[in-house]
């Protein structure tokens, strides 16, 4: 099983390089710059990483999307999305692949560290609510960056979404068509 790892990018040049490092144990990476005003294409470009660039920022919905079109054109599997700030785990992905044998998406949330704004924290805690009242979905971070699908599964929920909206759309494709999900780690 092929596992691609995609990993959206937006002026992290100073945090992506280790990120990177630490997917790469797991599987192929691909990076996509959405365009970085910084050194982030140059920095991921120093990696073995399949790095792809926006020339100008189109929101992180659109990186992902991009990611994953060109995971399905390496013939992934199975496909793992991380946000490229360092708030996950990549060590994870191991329990992430686990999981897809029996499921077609996991879900997961951010470390205990990560620091979120309070208006974020409150917007998250509302769409959790939300997702559990509507897609009968019980996540605790539904806005995570951190998921995991088969590459079918990614064919069933192919957002529209450009910007970071993306992660409610997943969320609200996953609830309707009834797919198959779990959550990584301890909720």
């Amino acid at each position: 099983m092929k596992t691609v790892i995609v990993i959206p990018a937006y002026n992290e040049a100073l945090r992506i390089s280790p990120v990177i490092t630490m997917c790469q144990k797991y599987g192929e990476v691909i990076v996509v710059d959405d365009g970085s005003k910084d050194d982030t294409y140059d920095v991921a470009s120093k990696t073995s990483a399949l790095v792809l660039k926006h020339r100008v920022n189109l929101g992180k919905g659109a990186a992902l999307k991009t990611g994953c079109d060109a995971a399905l054109l390496l013939k992934a599997d199975n496909i793992v999305v991380i946000d490229s700030d360092g708030q996950h785990d990549p060590d994870e992905i191991p329990s992430f692949i686990r999981r897809l044998k029996y499921n077609d998406i996991v879900f997961s949330k951010r470390i205990k560290r990560y620091k979120m704004p309070l208006v974020a924290k409150l917007g998250n805690d509302l769409f959790s609510f939300i997702s559990k009242l509507l897609f009968k979905l019980d996540l605790r971070d539904p806005q995570s960056g951190y998921r995991a699908f088969t590459s079918s599964c990614y064919e069933k929920i192919r957002w529209d979404s450009s910007g970071y909206s993306v992660e409610n759309e997943i969320i609200a494709k996953v609830g309707a068509k009834k797919i198959r999900w779990t959550k990584n780690g301890i909720f």
